[in-house]
């Protein structure tokens, strides 16, 4: 089979190896269908992902059909769509036994620690694939996965219906976000420097934008809350600048999340987090939320091949990749097709 392999940082190669079997009971055999190029990929083949060991078939953004299953495998055929949940976590340390596997103190990520789904055949065990309805594309169920890490990152920050919220960055994340964020019923602001992220933004339901170059993001968030500013803000771009604005930009008895991240430490005093008595939290992945995004999904709630602006057959990722490098604020999303 053919697999798009990092085989050291810099180096992007479609090889051939072989194809999988099942080793166990509980496995399932996946032909792969599609598979979303994700920021991560980026870093991995950057070399800027301290987890990756090289070589490492990539993607964990992964759908596909089932071809086999194990002897134990009951809740999935032959034939079923079904997309993949690329974490593994140990289940018994205090993460796990709190429900929040994605910081689980052995946490593994399909793609990164592990090989992940672009290549043409996956096996993986059957709790990590959900099945979807057979009338979703192979492409929306690859992007089951990044809706989960907006739903997480909503989550995390408590959105409620009439909240409002500021999604910093309007890329694929922010994207995912501010999606959750209106399934939730919040009033979304969102900001980016790059318009016509904005624009698509406001096409998918955007109350407000603003864009971070022309305009002063403080002044209108104040302007258009009547001051009292807003209750959630995410962060979905992870400056040293951008953690420092949320706290200015939170609300009294607001909370901020922080989606995107760095190294770098932010200037933060500690005034305004203890005057407005904010919630600062972390988001990282999702945890147990691939039901619940399946279910939006299946039902036609949520649609996520609208965030796809590119195709390309997984042949072409060189293509890929280099739109990617070369004009990535021309890019909402990227899929491969297998």
């Amino acid at each position: 089979m053919q697999a798009i392999t990092v085989q050291e940082p810099g180096k992007l190669v479609l090889e051939t190896r072989n194809k999988p079997e099942l080793n166990h009971t509980t496995d399932v055999l996946v032909k792969v269908k599609a598979a979303g190029i994700c920021g991560s990929d980026m870093h991995i083949y950057h070399g800027s992902n301290p987890f990756t060991v090289y070589p490492r078939v990539i993607g964990h953004e992964v759908a596909g059909e089932v071809m086999a299953v194990g002897e134990e495998v009951t809740d999935l055929s032959i034939g079923d769509t079904v997309a993949l949940e690329p974490i593994s976590f140990c289940g018994s340390c205090y993460a796990c036994r709190k429900g929040r596997q994605n910081v689980c103190d052995k946490l593994e990520v399909y793609g990164v620690h592990q090989d992940g789904g672009m290549r043409e055949w996956m096996v993986a065990p059957a709790k990590k694939w959900h099945k979807l309805h057979s009338s979703i594309s192979f492409e929306a169920a690859a992007l089951i996965e990044p809706l989960t890490i907006g739903a997480q990152a909503t989550s995390r920050g408590g959105v409620e219906a009439g909240d409002t919220v500021l999604i910093m960055g309007a890329g694929p994340t922010g994207l995912s976000c501010l999606l959750m964020a209106k399934q939730k019923g919040a009033k979304v602001f969102i900001s980016d420097f790059n318009q016509s992220r904005l624009d698509y933004a406001q096409s998918v339901g955007a109350d407000f934008v603003v864009n971070a170059g022309d305009e002063d993001v403080e002044e209108v968030i104040a302007r258009e809350t009547n001051g009292e500013l807003v209750n959630v803000v995410i962060d979905a771009v992870g400056t040293a600048d951008t953690f420092a604005q949320a706290v200015t930009l939170a609300s009294v008895a607001g909370s901020i999340v922080a989606l995107g991240f760095n190294e770098t430490p932010s200037p933060i005093a500690s005034l305004l987090i203890t005057k407005k008595e904010l919630t600062i939290v972390g988001s990282r992945l999702q945890a147990n939320k691939f039901q619940e995004i399946v279910q939006k999904v299946n039902q036609g709630e949520l649609k996520p091949e609208e965030m796809i602006s590119h195709r390309f057959q997984a042949t072409d990722v060189h293509d890929a990749f280099e739109l990617l490098e070369q004009q990535p604020d021309k890019v909402r999303k990227v899929v491969l097709t297998f």
